[in-house]
Formats: structure tokens, C-alpha cells, sequence
């Protein structure tokens, strides 16, 4: 796997749309191995590895750049691509993690399910929420995340009509969802006509949740958001509010960003990793990751 360093504007330019977070580095990744590809969510790892799941159920294993280098691992979540229930019982687009037992939980969009997997990355339990089960083919959990407080909370990648630009559905477990599966629904308020595509937990029970949107279908151009909120707000019935904190323009080296995850470190800041999705199109898309870093003092309350 080739990682590249991409080129970056100058620190104003990136200041001025990244608002307050630091960029510390970009790459673009490049294999030829049928199994890296169409990344969708990301889990870091105790130890400094992460992991990206993609949406046709494979699963990378690597180092980030500036870390010591170990060989990366990329493997099937499943016997074969075309296991159980084909694409649509695989799509996984959203991750999430138990740092106690280890476990994993991931969205799957095409068929609206939760699976569970052991810190080995074995299935150990699916279900089919009610409270998603009209979230579409294509349209479903593009962002999962487990709360501090064992609960777990899912968002809906679309809003439910193209009368509506901002308000997208949400789901409230209140624990494992395999154990527990009949979530409360709630409402999630993200900037206009962006689609949400992963979130990432910070240590002070705020999230950060990443949106995109397709500016251009040929040739693909995206655009992104970064935005946040206060996971105590959420309440079945009620409306969880976000502030946006960056926006990911064509300025700078952007793709399909679909993966965030956040990892708190020695000197108080996080480091933040965006990852892009080439959708198997590695001619007309790029995998990207981003490394960024943000004070979370600096980082707003949301009302």
C-alpha cells in the first residue's frame, strides 16, 4: 500500500476554513489489493491503529503516518464479498466500539441492521431495528457512536423528504441494540442539504459529525462539513441542535469523506481522522486521510 502526502494550502487558507481545527497532514492511500477500498467508517484502536470498515465489508487495519510503521491487514468481515444476504447484508457504513469488552457494533445500510462483532472481529449478533426499518436501501445508518453511559445512538444518512433540508431522523438505544433493540426516535438539526455520514465521540460526551454533500456528479465533487453536538440533549421527541465548526471545500484536498474518528492524546488536544470513500472508482476518486488536531476548550456547547 502506497501512502502519499498530499499538497496543502497555506496555513491562512486552511485557518479560515477549518475554523479550529489544526490540519497536521493529509495523504492519499493506493493499493492494488481487491479488498482496500470504499471506506465508510473509522474506530481507533487501543495502541495508535485504526481501523476502517468499508461498505462492502471489508475491513483495513493500519498505522497512520508519523506512527511506527506495521504492516497494514485488509480482510473480509465475512466468508466472501458475496456472503449472506450479498451487498446489501454488508454495506457497513457506521462503527462504533466498547473499549471495556472490546466489542464492535456496525450499521448496514442496505438492509437497516445492526451487527455486533467480538474484539476479533467475529459475528456474534444482527437485528433489524423497527425504529429503522423505513430508512431506505441506500439511505440508512451512516452514523452510529456508543455513548459513555452504555447507551447507543443512530442517525439516519438523508433527511426523510426533499421538502425537508435539515432534519434528519434518529434512533435512541438504551443499551446494546442486539440486547435491546426497541430505540426511541429523536431528531437530529444539521446544516442545510448535507447528508450525515459519521460521528466520532470526544472524551466530554460532545460528538463530532461528519457531513457531506455532492456538488457535481461528473466529474464527482464533494463538499464537507464538520459539526458538533451535545450528546447529554438528546431526548426521544426532541431536537438535537449542532454548531458547525469546519467546512471542507474544493480548496482543499478533499474527496468522498464518509469516516471520522476522534483519540484524545498526551497534551490535551484530539487528534481527528477524516477518511474518504473512492466508492471503488480509483480514477475518479481518491482514499484520503486527514489528520487533524483541535483544543476541545476551544470547541462550542451546543444550545
Amino acid at each position: 500500500m502506497a501512502i502519499t502526502p498530499q499538497d496543502l494550502p497555506p496555513a491562512d487558507v486552511l485557518g479560515h476554513y477549518l475554523g479550529p481545527f489544526r490540519m497536521e497532514g493529509a495523504w492519499q492511500f493506493k493499493s492494488t489489493n481487491p479488498k482496500v477500498f470504499g471506506y465508510s467508517a473509522l474506530i481507533a484502536r487501543p495502541g495508535g491503529r485504526l481501523l476502517a470498515f468499508s461498505d462492502a465489508g471489508a475491513v483495513l487495519s493500519f498505522t497512520p503516518p508519523g506512527a511506527e510503521a506495521k504492516k497494514p491487514i485488509a480482510r473480509w468481515l465475512w466468508p466472501s464479498p458475496e456472503g449472506e444476504g450479498g451487498k446489501a447484508g454488508q454495506d457497513v457504513e457506521s462503527a462504533t466500539r466498547d473499549p471495556r469488552t472490546g466489542r464492535y457494533w456496525l450499521g448496514v445500510e442496505g438492509a437497516n441492521e445492526i451487527v455486533r462483532l467480538s474484539p476479533r472481529l467475529g459475528e456474534t449478533g444482527r437485528i433489524a431495528p423497527k425504529a429503522m426499518a423505513g430508512w431506505g436501501y441506500n439511505t440508512g445508518a451512516e452514523a452510529m457512536t456508543r455513548l459513555p453511559d452504555g447507551r447507543f445512538v443512530a442517525i439516519r444518512e438523508v433527511t426523510p423528504s426533499w421538502s425537508e433540508s435539515r432534519m434528519h431522523d434518529g434512533v435512541l438505544f438504551s443499551g446494546d441494540p442486539i440486547e435491546h433493540p426497541n430505540a426511541r426516535k429523536f431528531s437530529f438539526d444539521g446544516p442545510d442539504n448535507f447528508s450525515v455520514v459519521d460521528m466520532a465521540m470526544l472524551p466530554d460526551g460532545r460528538a463530532l459529525i461528519l457531513m457531506r454533500r455532492l456538488l457535481w456528479p461528473m466529474p464527482l465533487r464533494f463538499a464537507g462539513r464538520i459539526v458538533i453536538v451535545d450528546t447529554a440533549k438528546i431526548r426521544p421527541g426532541t431536537v438535537l441542535r449542532s454548531a458547525t465548526l469546519a467546512s471542507l471545500a474544493s480548496i482543499l484536498p478533499v474527496d468522498n469523506f464518509e469516516a471520522i474518528a476522534a483519540v484524545p492524546r498526551a497534551d490535551g488536544r484530539i487528534t481527528v481522522w477524516v477518511m474518504s470513500d473512492d466508492n471503488k472508482m480509483r480514477v475518479l476518486q481518491r482514499t484520503l486521510l486527514w489528520k487533524l488536531s483541535v483544543d476541545p476548550a476551544k470547541l462550542p456547547w451546543p444550545e
